[in-house]
């Protein structure tokens, strides 16, 4: 489903460049379950950005479903993070002037689909939130605004699932509710699924867990 191949990235800061992946390497089948750990500032979050082609490596390439992903148009990658991938941003990227339900049918409202809003109350319902799809973000705590970024990142049923701390707001409760809904997409609609966490529970949960360090990926023996 997606692979990553020899992937090189630096930022520039004061006049100094800083690497953040140095040959970074990753294959990921499809219907299978990644979990990216590491220390905090390791390049984890800079990782999935390059995964998604939301930021472009220096060098090395990112195949992703058969496509040079950053061989694409800008215009291309949009289409296909429309239609294909769902991303669970850590800060939610909602926006403000939309509720809960509009932001959540909002790929969908893009594609022209029909019943983008009862599909979004649906998957709102099942993220506990059917009680609070006509509320705008900002009348929301962070635990329900991350939930709506994941019902928005999984209205369209994408091939891959890319999730960035996806239960780091939220209470046991939830967060175990929310997982559980991540793993059962992965399992029934035979999606890839990515997260990067903090949470050895979350990652015990997946079929395979790499570690990120120096820039590299490096397999975590069970």
């Amino acid at each position: 489903m997606i692979e990553l191949k020899n992937v090189h990235l630096a930022y520039s800061a004061a006049g100094r460049s800083i690497p953040v992946l140095s040959g970074a390497s990753l294959s990921v089948a499809k219907g299978e379950s990644v979990a990216i750990i590491g220390p905090s500032g390791s390049g984890k979050t800079s990782l999935l950005l390059v995964l998604t082609g939301l930021e472009t490596p220096d060098s090395g390439s990112v195949i992703f479903d058969g496509l040079e992903l950053h061989a694409q148009s800008n215009d291309a990658r949009a289409d296909l993070r429309r239609d294909k991938i769902g991303i669970v941003f850590q800060n939610f990227h909602l926006i403000p002037s939309l509720t809960a339900c509009e932001n959540v049918a909002l790929p969908l409202d893009i594609a022209g689909s029909d019943n983008a809003r009862v599909r979004a109350a649906e998957l709102l319902e099942r993220v506990g939130l059917g009680h609070r799809k006509d509320h705008y973000p900002n009348a929301m705590s962070g635990g329900e605004r991350q939930r709506v970024a994941l019902a928005r990142a999984l209205i369209h049923q994408p091939a891959l699932m890319v999730a960035d701390e996806p239960t780091g707001n939220l209470d046991n409760q939830t967060g175990d509710a929310v997982a559980d809904l991540l793993f059962k997409l992965n399992q029934e609609n035979d999606a890839t699924l990515i997260l990067v966490t903090h949470d050895p529970a979350l990652a015990a949960r997946c079929q395979r867990q790499v570690r990120l360090h120096e820039g590299q990926l490096n397999l975590v023996q069970a």
